[in-house]
């Protein structure tokens, strides 16, 4: 079996709710947008998402993730990019019911806790200042499966 089989469950249409970012005016304030989630080439799992009319200049903003795996390591990683030109590769795991994906690089250590549900996916992201000894909340992505639409 193709060890990426195991995201599966995420390929699909989602609405996407941010939320609790540390960034924004209130830890309540919610962005709303979307995803899609996809195969290509059967070798890589695509994530396209876009917040409509939230920045870059109100115009909405969009981010991208792959995820792959690296036989000969026996390990998963997930690339990042969005419209602000950040770039990013994660290493990946699974346990106990989740999939994790963290960076240990020199700006600061990031981890993203991905669960998913019935029809929901529940991501928390945290940041440290410290290589990771302590953590801080940074957002939550809520994402809501979607069977009405077509992929954006």
């Amino acid at each position: 079996m193709n060890e990426l089989m195991r995201l599966e469950p995420l390929v699909g249409n989602w609405d996407v709710t941010l939320t609790h970012a540390w960034f924004l005016d209130s830890l309540d304030t919610e962005i709303h947008g979307a995803a899609t989630v996809e195969w290509y080439a059967d070798a890589f799992l695509l994530l396209r998402g876009e917040f409509p009319g939230r920045t870059p200049e109100q115009g909405g903003s969009a981010w991208w993730m792959a995820f792959a795996r690296n036989d000969p390591r026996d390990s998963f990683v997930a690339l990042y990019h969005d419209d602000r030109g950040v770039s990013r590769v994660f290493d990946m795991t699974f346990a106990d019911g989740e999939w994790t994906l963290l960076r240990d690089d020199p700006d600061f250590h990031q981890r993203i806790v991905m669960r998913l549900g019935d029809d929901r996916l529940d991501w928390r992201a945290e940041a440290s200042d410290d290589a990771g000894r302590t953590w801080r909340k940074d957002l939550d992505y809520i994402f809501t499966r979607r069977t009405d639409v077509a992929p954006i």
